[in-house]
């Protein structure tokens, strides 16, 4: 990482914009991963800063976003609701109708997008937004906690700008919401690794969706059983994500990195520990390419922000490897920081070993045989 520049994307207005209380999605997190790393000298220096952004304009959502849906959209934050609204998912117990949700929203695109703008200026080798990663939003729809998608605008203003783009997931949830503005192009490859559609809203995201036309085989599901942990996880990554990145040789690569995979969250059913997300970055580090990094899910919100604040430290290269092994995280459910960033490994029982494996195993199997050779692998 020497010589690599880092941005940590942050402004203090996403606080004016909550979700309302009851629901899971809370915005908290990146203001709280911010004072986090503040706290431990990692968001200073040559290599690592801070920077603003401010909202996404109309024209920059309608890139990805129906002139219709912003329309329905902002008349719904300023409290005009109208049945169309209903029927784009606007309302719902996953997208409640608040004032803020257009604010937030926009925002979090905006901060995304001065992502995009900082790599191609040169300005940042990383950009990280952990108030982005709202990747399941359609151009004209609402979902899962996702008014506007500020990954999909990323993806298109960095295809527009005529580069090569890789997209991973890694959030427990499928991106589908980016999959499907992709699904039939070839300059942005999508890859996302989670929890099975069968057992996990929002029920898609399953090998044989490969993409179509000029986008077959560009498009790369990886489902997961319930209980998959941290060894059985990058068993899959290794097989399926590292040769077909290095098949496809990305100009730039968009990561959205949910926390909602670690075990303990009560929206889901992995069993990761954050240190998976400390291995899967140092593995994208390797290809030495841009990344722009949003957040995503992740509903304990001690542990999301232990995880972002592990990856910002190995974003911008100040983890200190062993010491930060601690006692806090997934296993104790502790708010201890003294111990580190890192968790300490799960202890998994043999019979998750069997049941998790031989699932994975037989997934890897059929995206090798579906799309590997679509790839010359």
């Amino acid at each position: 990482m020497a010589g690599k520049k880092a941005a940590f994307i942050y402004s203090e207005e996403f606080e004016k914009y909550p979700y309302p209380p009851e629901s899971p999605f809370n915005t908290t997190r990146a203001g709280k991963v911010f004072q986090l790393i503040k706290s431990m000298g990692l968001i200073s220096g040559p290599d690592a800063r801070l920077v603003d952004c401010k909202a996404a304009d109309r024209l920059a959502l309608k890139k990805f976003h129906t002139a219709f849906y912003l329309h329905t959209l902002k008349d719904a934050n300023d409290g005009q609701f109208s049945p169309a609204a209903m029927a784009m998912g606007i309302g719902t117990v996953d997208c409640p109708v608040f004032k803020g949700m257009y604010e937030y929203s926009a925002l979090a695109c905006g901060a995304t997008l001065k992502g995009v703008e900082l790599i191609l200026n040169g300005e940042a080798d990383i950009a990280f937004n952990p108030s982005g990663g709202l990747h399941h939003s359609g151009p004209d729809k609402a979902a899962g906690f996702c008014y506007l998608n500020d990954n999909a605008l990323a993806c298109m203003a960095l295809a527009e700008s005529g580069k090569r783009v890789l997209y991973l997931d890694i959030d427990v949830h499928h991106g589908d919401g980016v999959q499907n503005a992709f699904y039939d192009r070839s300059d942005v490859m999508t890859i996302s690794f989670h929890q099975n559609g069968r057992t996990l809203f929002p029920g898609t995201g399953f090998e044989d969706e490969i993409g179509s036309g000029e986008g077959k085989g560009f498009c790369v599901n990886v489902p997961l059983p319930i209980g998959t942990y941290d060894e059985a996880y990058m068993y899959a990554f290794h097989e399926i994500a590292e040769p077909l990145i290095a098949a496809y040789n990305p100009d730039c690569i968009v990561f959205e990195l949910g926390a909602d995979t670690l075990a303990g969250d009560p929206l889901a059913n992995l069993c990761l520990t954050n240190n998976t997300y400390a291995d899967i970055i140092k593995i994208l580090l390797g290809f030495n390419k841009p990344i722009i990094a949003t957040g995503g899910g992740g509903y304990d919100v001690v542990n999301t922000v232990r995880a972002w604040a592990l990856a910002w430290s190995v974003f911008c290269g100040r983890e200190d490897g062993d010491e930060n092994l601690g006692l806090g995280g997934v296993l104790l459910q502790s708010t201890d920081w003294q111990g580190g960033l890192r968790d300490r490994l799960l202890v998994i029982a043999k019979s998750q070993r069997d049941t998790v494996l031989p699932a994975i195993e037989e997934t890897i199997e059929k995206i090798k045989r579906n799309v590997f050779p679509l790839h010359n692998l």
